[in-house]
């Protein structure tokens, strides 16, 4: 496992989600307040701004010649080697300890240590394939292991059908 950034002492959370109808609405982090619109208005907008977008997808390209971007710092902080485990099924909806709610598609992991939002590389030393997660929530709580992944990042590091892996 190699830690690679951690956040600032005091971060926001990327989006709010609002459940005051059947719809769940990602909200602006900058807003202080909630935005009520009906599911129509909602509608909407969404549709103009994935027509906008796709129209405007073109003028997005990179050139050529132009280094990849980095989205966090390719120098490891810290390397720590020990097992991982998944967790899922009955999480499913559940507040984690920085109070989102788990949900089973996003790749994101438990640490007993680490920094909320701390972005983490995962190597199965088994087979050598990684993934990046981001900590979310407080664990393992077993014995001798050091993180916890979700279900979807199990599967891209292919430990679902060992279920605890050296990383």
């Amino acid at each position: 496992m190699v830690v690679f950034r951690s956040p600032p002492k005091k971060s926001t959370p990327a989006y709010r989600f609002i459940f005051r109808s059947k719809l769940a609405h990602r909200i602006s982090p900058w807003l202080d307040h909630p935005v009520r619109c009906s599911p129509v208005a909602l509608f909407y907008s969404l549709a103009t701004l994935s027509c906008g977008s796709l129209f405007l997808s073109g003028c997005a390209s990179l050139p050529g010649g132009a280094p990849p971007l980095e989205l966090y710092e390719s120098k490891p902080v810290k390397v720590e080697i020990g097992k991982a485990s998944f967790y899922g099924g009955r999480d499913i909806g559940r507040p984690t300890a920085n109070g989102e709610r788990y949900h089973a598609s996003n790749c994101t992991a438990a640490h007993k240590k680490l920094p909320f939002n701390t972005m983490v590389k995962v190597t199965n030393l088994k087979n050598g394939k990684n993934v990046i997660v981001r900590i979310n929530d407080r664990g393992p709580y077993a014995k001798g292991r050091i993180i916890d992944l979700t279900v979807v990042a199990a599967k891209k590091i292919e430990m679902v059908s060992d279920g605890i892996v050296p990383v």
